[in-house]
């Protein structure tokens, strides 16, 4: 019965106040189809489904609606019903709620948990958004390097329901230094060994990062070894906590919603597409179309400058947007590519040279191809208009195959152009401590917009002048 429960049904069990329906339908489902059912009530329905089970339970179903409805039923319902709660959910998650409600339903709630939770949430609070130490919990499962196998499982056996994960054991001294790791599969694996000290099985080269660590630094550390958990250390090797594979999940999809708003010249989203307010996605979007609007008023003053040769050889207009556009495109390819691999960790910094060779080879590469393909199209288009009405007056001389050279020659620079200045330009950002990603491609296209025009209409002149 419970699989099939429509929203009805549930809103039906919340006004008779059914407590018992309740009870079965939050502890049968599994959290996330719980939580999957929710989605439809008000705050205030939520909780009062949510309060038909335990602290636990509650935790649990709570930590899999959508992030607006935990706001809201947070800054809702009173503080003192809300805090055991709290407690329940794990430290990272607990400090990414308490940032996003308002400040006065914080200093209410904060008090009201326990001292431990407490004490825990500050301290994390301290960390700044976006480093290890902000996603980190520090619930982990830490184990002395003097216990035996049958020691360690016995305190895991203990531990276990307070902990997110126990497949990772963290060995530790006295000081709370981290000195090496020991998995649940290796204390099972001995178990027949039970007298066997955990430090002559654990791994002593244990893979870190520190609390001060970009968590996007972070997740690709751990997607590069494929763990199900990284600890998070400080300068002097003291265990704070982990950051678990759900976790880096959360980061991996922020961080890759936060490029593709980048790369199409968007400031990132606090809030999801819907939830957020119109007035500021308007902000976000318009900001950076200011910026290329201005780079388009760029685009047509440069094109101004040119007028009076565009009179004289009035034909270039016709390949214009050719140019601009094998410019645009293949920089915005050098750009996607090179800030991917960075993003990757398959390009560092120490690497520059070797983009700058690799894309000057493409650039001549693409512009030699591209060239080819123009000259071509170019003498054929030319030849169709010179031939469509041989006794009509045409609006320009036809050029010759000589002076249809522009076409070639301006591709093979303007591809040229762009690719250096895609590949270059992310990481001239990076080196200046600002996102690679900010090089949005459309901000790449204006570039070479530009650079197109100056390139073509000076070989033009040069090349024309030249064949008299």
């Amino acid at each position: 019965m419970i699989n099939t429960l429509l929203l009805p049904e549930l809103r039906e069990m919340i006004a008779t106040n059914d407590q018992e329906g309740l009870r079965e339908f939050v502890s049968a489902l599994h959290p996330a189809r719980a939580a999957e059912f929710m989605e439809g009530l008000i705050p205030q329905e939520a909780w009062e489904v949510l309060q038909a089970s335990d602290p636990g339970r509650q935790a649990e179903v709570f930590g899999f609606l959508p992030d607006a409805m935990k706001v809201e039923i947070l800054e809702t319902v009173a503080p003192k019903e809300t805090s055991s709660l709290m407690a329940e959910l794990p430290a990272d998650d607990r400090v990414d709620l308490i940032n996003d409600v308002r400040s006065d339903v914080v200093e209410e709630m904060l008090p009201l948990l326990p001292v431990a939770e407490r004490r825990e949430t500050l301290r994390l609070m301290e960390f700044p958004e976006g480093t290890a130490g902000s996603v980190m919990t520090t619930e982990v499962a830490r184990l002395n390097e003097s216990m035996t196998v049958h020691q360690a499982l016995e305190a895991i056996a203990r531990l276990s329901e307070d902990l997110e994960t126990v497949y990772y054991n963290y060995i530790v001294d006295e000081d709370n230094r981290l000195r090496g790791l020991i998995s649940a599969r290796q204390l099972v694996v001995n178990y027949g060994k039970p007298n066997v000290k955990v430090s002559d099985l654990m791994q002593r080269d244990v893979v870190t990062v520190l609390a001060t660590d970009d968590q996007e630094t972070v997740a690709a550390k751990v997607a590069n070894f494929d763990f199900i958990a990284i600890p998070v250390v400080d300068e002097q090797q003291h265990l704070l906590g982990i950051i678990t594979h759900d976790d880096i999940i959360d980061v991996m999809r922020e961080e890759a919603t936060e490029d593709a708003h980048m790369a199409a010249a968007v400031d990132p989203l606090d809030d999801s597409y819907l939830d957020t307010h119109w007035f500021t996605l308007a902000w976000k979007r318009g900001m950076w179309l200011s910026i290329l609007f201005f780079t388009g008023l760029i685009t047509a003053f440069s094109l101004q400058n040119y007028q009076n040769d565009f009179a004289k050889v009035s034909w270039l207009i016709f390949f214009l947007p050719l140019v601009m556009s094998s410019g645009g495109n293949s920089g915005s390819q050098s750009a996607t590519l090179v800030i991917t691999a960075m993003t990757h960790g398959d390009v560092k910094m120490s690497d520059w040279w070797r983009v700058i060779k690799r894309e000057l080879l493409m650039g001549l590469c693409l512009g030699g191809t591209l060239s080819i393909a123009g000259y071509a199209a170019a003498v054929l288009l030319l030849k169709v208009y010179a031939e469509a009405d041989p006794d009509s007056e045409l609006p320009f001389q036809p050029p010759t195959f000589t002076e249809v050279l522009v076409i070639p020659i301006t591709l093979v620079l303007v591809v040229f152009c762009g690719t250096l200045c895609g590949g270059m330009l992310p990481m001239l950002f990076r080196r200046f401590g600002l996102d690679p990603a900010l090089m949005s491609n459309p901000f790449v296209a204006g570039i070479n917009d530009i650079a197109g025009i100056v390139i073509y209409m000076n070989v033009a002149i040069l090349l024309l002048d030249a064949l008299g």
